[in-house]
């Protein structure tokens, strides 16, 4: 999985040559928490066999101590079935065993989540970029700033619909001893094709006068609405300005400054000036838009959306699935390991219970719901855990992913939480049907002898 993700990072960064090459210390160290796991579980076993006199180990075993349970003290237990009753006092008896069981096939249900979630943000942040505020079909580049008369050469190209403007000018904004570089991007006052959207989807207006920062921009440089920025203008004849912070939109990718195209013109000292423009074209002439704008010389750059989407997807969605397989895999043997084992052992441990039930007339069905309503009533207590516990992780990791370049959303589907459940409860059904094959070969002669 690891050569997988390598050869994924070196075509889409076009490395000449990534070698996958993980160091002995992560092989040991991985060795090391697998080995120490399996010991510290089996190392309360080993004690109370080592503890154990040779002569008191021959003796055959002292029967269980039976007193009234939680459900007798209760009063419930004559609202409930007599195999119900048996499953609800077996787990009685076994409390760090259930507890444990639990707690294994609720994790098993959060690394699910876990591993869906990254489905949800990505798919979030896509229709916040591309659909939401990014509704532009191309955006184009120019080589250098031109006259506002660059606008309708754009506008009378064919094809093109719809124009709207951008100014980009590289920056370094300073407050106090921190500088930051960045682009400060102008914008018109009407804005259908690059809206400015906050994390609750709700367009953000530009102010008149002043600037407008990104969240992560603002507390990288330490201001707050009201502050006074230092400006220094990285083209031209690199004026130095004063720029009021105006306010401060939550957003979710980049470090970006914004301003009203006029004002930043104004801030300039130019006039009309802009850098590129966001088209809305018709798509049945796009082709010809296309060449049109290639055997333009003023054009550095086009960009279309639709294409970096098809580019973002084939990306993302290889290194994803790779990852994803190995979670869903690792949360199946899980859930499957734990149900089974706990299941297996139970049969090992009361297989002359299970056969005196049979020889007093209770059918194999009934066996089988008792044998297996543990196991099943464990595996519902620790589905809803378990997605408690993925939406806790969840929320830890938006945190500890915050960064200049994106901010994770916290979104989880339903969908995710469907497919975590399903998987889980498919895998206990499987382990389940396993065992209850084992249960109708059970030699019932076999297991009703006594041990001398």
């Amino acid at each position: 999985m690891g050569r997988a993700l390598a050869r994924i990072h070196e075509e889409f960064y076009r490395f000449p040559e990534l070698l996958f090459a993980p160091t002995w210390q992560l092989i040991l160290s991985a060795a090391g928490i697998s080995s120490g796991s399996a010991c510290l579980g089996a190392l309360s076993a080993l004690r109370s066999v080592v503890a154990l006199p040779p002569a008191e180990a021959m003796q055959p075993e002292a029967p269980a101590r039976f007193r009234p349970g939680l459900l007798e003290r209760s009063g419930l237990s004559r609202y409930i079935s007599l195999a119900m009753r048996m499953i609800v006092r077996s787990l009685e008896r076994r409390p760090w065993k259930a507890a444990l069981s639990t707690l294994g096939m609720a994790l098993a249900s959060a690394l699910l989540v876990v591993g869906l979630f990254i489905y949800d943000g990505i798919a979030y942040l896509v229709r916040v970029e591309f659909e939401t505020a990014a509704r532009d079909d191309i955006a184009v580049a120019l080589n250098e700033p031109l006259g506002a008369s660059a606008r309708y050469a754009i506008l009378h190209l064919p094809g093109v619909l719809r124009v709207e403007p951008f100014r980009a000018v590289p920056a370094r904004l300073r407050f106090e001893h921190r500088s930051r570089r960045v682009g400060i991007l102008g914008l018109g006052r009407e804005r259908e094709l690059r809206r400015l959207i906050d994390r609750n989807l709700r367009t953000v207006d530009l102010p008149l006068e002043g600037m407008l920062l990104s969240s992560s921009l603002a507390r990288l440089l330490g201001v707050s609405p009201g502050d006074t920025l230092a400006a220094e203008i990285l083209e031209g004849k690199r004026p130095v300005r004063q720029v009021l912070v105006t306010g401060v939109v939550d957003d979710l990718i980049g470090t970006s400054a914004y301003m009203d195209i006029t004002a930043l013109n104004r801030l300039l000292q130019e006039g009309g000036t802009i850098s590129g423009a966001y088209l809305a074209v018709d798509s049945q002439v796009a082709p010809e838009l296309y060449s049109s704008l290639k055997r333009t010389p003023a054009v550095s750059g086009v960009a279309v959306r639709e294409a970096m989407l098809a580019s973002f997807y084939s990306t993302i969605a290889r290194s994803l699935n790779i990852s994803t397989a190995a979670l869903v895999a690792f949360a199946c043997v899980i859930a499957f390991g734990i149900v089974y084992n706990g299941a297996r052992i139970s049969l090992s441990e009361r297989a002359h219970e299970l056969a005196s039930l049979r020889v007093l007339g209770f059918t194999q069905r009934e066996v089988g719901v008792m044998l297996l309503g543990e196991q099943g009533l464990l595996t519902g207590t620790s589905i809803p855990l378990g997605l408690l516990m993925g939406y806790g992780i969840c929320a830890w990791l938006t945190y500890i992913m915050q960064s200049e370049l994106y901010r994770m959303p916290l979104v989880i589907s339903r969908q995710t939480y469907l497919i975590a459940v399903l998987i889980v409860v498919l895998a206990s059904v499987v382990s389940g049907v396993l065992i209850y094959l084992r249960l109708r070969r059970l030699d019932l002669i076999a297991a009703l002898k006594t041990g001398e």
